[in-house]
């Protein structure tokens, strides 16, 4: 059976569905077979990010309803072979999609996939509880801004009510200059703040904010390489993360920096 990971924030605009698209890529990368869920049912963000919105014939909903299988709604990654989306449904009384149907849809996923990865809405309503309520373990995706990092904590400290085997964060959208300049806070000052175990560290990619997907983007970016650290900490395979900072912190960067402002 696959493990079932859900990826939570604790408010939106924290890049969490780019992380989830990126991550699902990553371990693809690696061979696994992973199939991305879009929890946040009427907003569709998962199926935009991962370019699949004019493919879907059946979604989510239909699953709930009965009118097809799990694996007949899912579409296939046109790069990776191994990666599929689960879409979100656009029109359905979410009652229909309770807890208990999400959770057997998860299950049925898990069968045959390496990796079942869950977007799940922002916040802490009804959809929160339907996405996180199925997982195994949780990614509480994080950026170094005070409002984000105190509605992070809240998020951890309510997943500590459900039955969840792990809980990581991941801090999104660093900036190495200015953490390196003591004007950002560094990803390990965030997890001490959360006393949270940390398994990735992403910077700031222009070119990810752009296209979502780091696969239109040079694999030796920094994106790319923090994400595929990311990827080999989840699988076991590494413990690393992305140090942002490091390509900042010379003497004559420091001083270049400096006059920067």
């Amino acid at each position: 059976m696959g493990r079932k990971i859900v990826l939570t924030s604790g408010k939106g605009g924290v890049g969490k569905t780019t992380v989830c698209a990126n991550l699902g890529i990553a371990l693809a990368m690696r061979e696994k077979k992973v199939v991305l869920v879009d929890g946040d049912i009427g907003l569709n963000n998962l199926d935009v990010v991962m370019l699949v919105e004019n493919k879907i014939v059946y979604d989510i909903g239909d699953v709930a309803e009965g009118y097809c299988r799990a694996k007949q709604a899912l579409i296939q990654d046109d790069c990776y072979r191994t990666l599929f989306t689960l879409p979100s449904a656009k029109y359905i009384d979410e009652r229909k999609l309770t807890a208990q149907v999400f959770h057997s849809i998860i299950d049925e996923l898990s069968q045959s996939f390496d990796f079942v990865i869950v977007d799940c809405p922002a916040g802490i309503e009804n959809g929160f509880h339907r996405a996180v309520s199925v997982a195994e373990e949780a990614l509480v995706v994080v950026t170094p801004h005070v409002s984000a990092v105190r509605d992070a904590d809240k998020v951890i400290n309510l997943l500590a009510t459900y039955n969840i085997e792990d809980v990581s964060i991941i801090v999104n959208r660093l900036k190495g200059n200015l953490v390196a300049n003591n004007k950002m806070m560094d990803a390990l000052d965030i997890a001490r703040l959360l006393r949270t175990k940390i398994k990735g560290a992403i910077p700031e990619d222009d070119f990810i904010n752009l296209h979502s997907k780091f696969k239109k983007t040079n694999a030796n970016s920094p994106a790319a390489i923090a994400y595929g650290l990311l990827a080999d900490y989840i699988l076991g395979t590494g413990s690393k993360i992305y140090d942002c900072s490091s390509d900042y912190r010379g003497f004559f960067k420091k001083i270049i920096n400096t006059f920067r402002g």
